[in-house]
């Protein structure tokens, strides 16, 4: 069964800009942590836990002032618990 996240509740996003972020970036988005990939056409990925979708809405306005082209942005679901591969036995 899908668990149903509201809004208001924290979550794990996943978002990707084409270019690069300026060295400051850390103060516009100290609690992401980013990854920069490619030469010539580069991609930046920010992941990390938001507040809120409002928090969300903050952090794309941001990259958006930026001039930076948002190619995705995904809620990352937590890894589901390990399920034991111990069985019960009966005797």
């Amino acid at each position: 069964m899908k668990t149903v996240r509201l809004m208001n509740e924290p979550a794990l996003y996943q978002i990707q800009v084409q270019g690069r972020l300026p060295d400051t970036w850390h103060e516009m988005f100290g609690g992401l942590r980013a990854q920069i990939e490619g030469e010539g056409q580069v991609i930046t990925t920010l992941t990390g836990c938001l507040s809120d979708q409002a928090a969300l809405n903050g952090i794309l306005q941001a990259l958006y002032g930026l001039g930076l082209a948002l190619l995705s942005v995904r809620r990352l679901e937590p890894d589901p618990p390990a399920e034991s591969n111990q069985r019960e036995t009966t005797r």
